[in-house]
C-alpha cells in the first residue's frame, strides 16, 4: 500500500552521491533556504550518522544533549523515531522536527542510526519472505517524514544522506520522488556515477520485485526516484570564467550523466524526468571559500554569513536561488 493520502503532498528528494566531500550537506542547507525565502516549508532529515547536518544547524550543546537523550523516551532524534522498529519492540515513534532557519525544520540526526542501518540489511530480506518486520523496518523512516509533513505543513523534505550505498540510502532513495546528484569536477566524481546509476538500478529492480510478493495492506515505498537533475561545484573561477582545469570535467559530468545514470535507470523502466543530459544540469555552485567555511560554522546559509564581502553573499543568494526555482518548476513538471 503506497497511499499518497499518508505521504502528503511534499516532494521528497535526495542530494545523494556515495563519494564523499561533494558537499551535500552544504547544498541541503543553501537549497533549503533558498526554497524558503519563495515562501516553502522545508523538512531537512539527518540520515547520515555522521550527523553533519545536525551539527552545522545546531548548537554543539544542544546536540550533545539530544544526543545523551535520543535512546529515552524522550528522545528527540531520527533513532529515537526508529528505536522501537530496530530493536523489534513496536511500531517507528512520531518525532517532531526543530525549526532551525525561518519555515526550515531539521529532524536531528544520531550516531546510533549506525544500529538500524544493520538491522535494514536482514529486513531488507525479510520482505522478500513477506515477513511483516521487514516492510515496517523497510518504511519506518518514511512514515516518521508522514508525521512531520502532516503536522507542519511541508512543501519539500531533503535527506542528507550519508557518502555510502549501504541499505539506509537504499530505503531513503526508494521513498524520494526525486534524486539530485552533487559531482565535483574532479574524475573521482565521474567514476562515482557509474555505481551510483547501477546501484539504484539494482534497488529499483529488487522493490518492483518485493512490490510483487508484498502482502495486501502493508505499507510500501514508492520506489521510482526520478533524476531532477546534477549540480557541478566547488570550482575554482577566474575573471568571470571557470578555470580550464575545472571546465574539461563539466562536458565528461553530463557524458556520464547520461550513459550512466538516464540510460541505466531507463533499463529497468523508472519513469525518468522529461529532459535530457544535456538539460539537466540544475545550476552550478562555484567554490565560495571564505563564506562557504563560515556557513558551516555558523550555521546559517551563506547569504546570511558575518564574513566576506556583500558581493560574495549576493552571488551565493543568486545561485542557489535560481537552483531552488529550477527544483519548483521541475518538481511540477
Amino acid at each position: 500500500m503506497n497511499d499518497r493520502s499518508l505521504r502528503g503532498n511534499a516532494v521528497r528528494l535526495a542530494v545523494f552521491n556515495h563519494k564523499g566531500g561533494v558537499g551535500k550537506t552544504t547544498l541541503n542547507v543553501n537549497i533549503a533556504a533558498a526554497l524558503a525565502s519563495l515562501g516553502k516549508r522545508i523538512l531537512l532529515v539527518d540520515s547520515d550518522p555522521q550527523c553533519n547536518l545536525t551539527s552545522c544547524l545546531i548548537e554543539e550543546n544542544v546536540v550533545d544533549d539530544l544526543l545523551d537523550n535520543s535512546d529515552s523516551d524522550a528522545g528527540k532524534t531520527v533513532w529515537s523515531a526508529v528505536k522501537p522498529v530496530s530493536e523489534s519492540l513496536g511500531e517507528a515513534r512520531n518525532v517532531d522536527p526543530i525549526e532551525r532557519l525561518p519555515n526550515v525544520y531539521i529532524l536531528p540526526g544520531d550516531i546510533r542510526l549506525s544500529e538500524f542501518e544493520q538491522e535494514l540489511s536482514p529486513m531488507w530480506n525479510e520482505c522478500f519472505q513477506r515477513k511483516l518486520r521487514g516492510f515496517r523496518g523497510t518504511t519506518a523512516l518514511s512514515r516518521l517524514v508522514d508525521y512531520a509533513v502532516a503536522k507542519y505543513a511541508i512543501d519539500y523534505v531533503f535527506f542528507d544522506a550519508g557518502p555510502n550505498i549501504g541499505p539506509l540510502n537504499r530505503v531513503i532513495l526508494l521513498d524520494c520522488d526525486f534524486f539530485i546528484v552533487p559531482a565535483a569536477c574532479d574524475l573521482f566524481s565521474i567514476r562515482a556515477m557509474k555505481t551510483l546509476g547501477h546501484t539504484l538500478e539494482r534497488w529499483i529492480s529488487d522493490w518492483q520485485t518485493i512490490v510483487e510478493l508484498a502482502p495486501t495492506g502493508v505499507h510500501l515505498l514508492p520506489g521510482r526516484p526520478k533524476f531532477m537533475g546534477y549540480i557541478p561545484q566547488r570550482f575554482r573561477v577566474y575573471g568571470g570564467s571557470v578555470a580550464t582545469s575545472y571546465a574539461a570535467y563539466l562536458p565528461k559530468i553530463e557524458k556520464s550523466v547520461a550513459s550512466d545514470i538516464i540510460a541505466v535507470l531507463h533499463r529497468v523502466g523508472a519513469e525518468l524526468a522529461p529532459w535530457s543530459a544535456s538539460e539537466s544540469e540544475l545550476g552550478q555552485i562555484k567554490d565560495f571559500g571564505t563564506i562557504a567555511t563560515a556557513s558551516q560554522a555558523e550555521g546559517v546559509p551563506m547569504k546570511d554569513v558575518s564574513v566576506g564581502t556583500p558581493d560574495q553573499r549576493t552571488d551565493a543568494n543568486t545561485a542557489f536561488r535560481a537552483i531552488a526555482q529550477k527544483i519548483i518548476f521541475r518538481a511540477h513538471s
